[in-house]
């Protein structure tokens, strides 16, 4: 059983939670590919998306999550909101409180800052993504979109390769694919390898040809350049040289890896673009529909918990 009220990162779930989230979401990717789309299950219920950070994925995905529930769903434009005219994040949690939604699903640029929502209302919180902090739900659908492929979920190799240092993406990939019992290397120059990642139980290297040897999963990162403020790369080009992804430096992975991206993707800087759209090895588009799924799945379980919905789909 999934018994949390809000889900604002993966250090916080066991093996058992996330077993139960993915086969839920299993069940809701074969609704979304079949033509009743639709149902019931957050029917009455208010969702607010409030996106601090301009995302595309992310996004759309919790909304027509959102609408294909049933639920009536608000994106707040936060370039326009208080905040902005200097309204703290506690007074706009009042503000929420006061109109009763009863699902949050919030991103925004400093860690912590959803933890602290969610301590201030009375509704389910979603984390979409905190600083460098988190990003649950990615983490869910890449492991729902890697079983699907590989029929499992445990004793793989995963190579996480790039941008280490700044993404959120990495991190709650790290613990969801460590606590699944699964080998993780990361594939990184030395100055996107943040501190003390050794202690997280993952292999380190910055040979991307010698990293990428056994492996079953390739999950590429953006290199998050808005992110940077100093000299982390020597230039674009150097970087797509040693570290970007070309069918070259694939072949050292096993014959049957697949490759992975959160996106939004850099061509020619982290993944080459053939490489990236061939069906044959790349999971991408496939990443993108298992989102929907996977978020349809956290908030009908949140939903669940609140006592303010019953089950339409069985989660056993």
């Amino acid at each position: 059983m999934f018994t949390h009220r809000h889900l604002l990162g993966i250090e916080g779930l066991n093996q058992t939670d996330i077993t139960t989230l993915l086969d839920l979401a299993d069940q809701y990717a074969a609704q979304n590919r079949g033509p009743h789309k639709h149902g019931q299950a957050l029917a009455g219920l208010t969702q607010v998306n409030m996106f601090f950070e301009n995302s595309t994925r992310t996004q759309a995905s919790f909304e027509i999550a959102g609408m294909r529930l049933g639920a009536d769903v608000m994106n707040m434009a936060m370039q326009a909101s208080s905040i902005k005219k200097g309204e703290t994040l506690i007074d706009t949690a009042m503000t929420l409180n006061a109109m009763h939604p009863d699902l949050l699903v919030v991103r925004h640029p400093h860690s912590g800052a959803v933890n602290l929502l969610a301590s201030k209302v009375n509704c389910a919180v979603l984390n979409a993504g905190d600083g460098r902090h988190e990003h649950p739900t990615q983490a869910l659908l890449d492991a729902l979109t890697i079983r699907r492929r590989k029929g499992r979920l445990h004793r793989l190799t995963v190579a996480i390769c790039g941008d280490i240092a700044h993404s959120r993406v990495a991190r709650s990939n790290i613990m969801l694919l460590g606590r699944m019992e699964n080998r993780v290397r990361l594939i990184a120059p030395p100055t996107l390898i943040p501190s003390g990642m050794d202690q997280l139980g993952v292999e380190i290297t910055d040979d991307m040809r010698e990293g990428l040897k056994g492996v079953d999963v390739v999950m590429m990162l953006r290199l998050q350049k808005e992110r940077m403020d100093g000299g982390f790369i020597p230039s674009s080009r150097e970087y797509y040289h040693r570290f970007g992804l070309d069918a070259e430096k694939l072949k050292h992975a096993n014959e049957d890896a697949i490759v992975m991206h959160p996106g939004p993707m850099n061509r020619g800087v982290e993944i080459d673009g053939t490489l990236a759209d061939d069906i044959n090895v790349s999971v991408i588009q496939e990443q993108v529909e298992m989102g929907v799924a996977v978020r349809m799945a956290a908030m009908d379980l949140l939903a669940r918990n609140l006592g303010i919905v019953k089950p339409t789909i069985s989660d056993a």
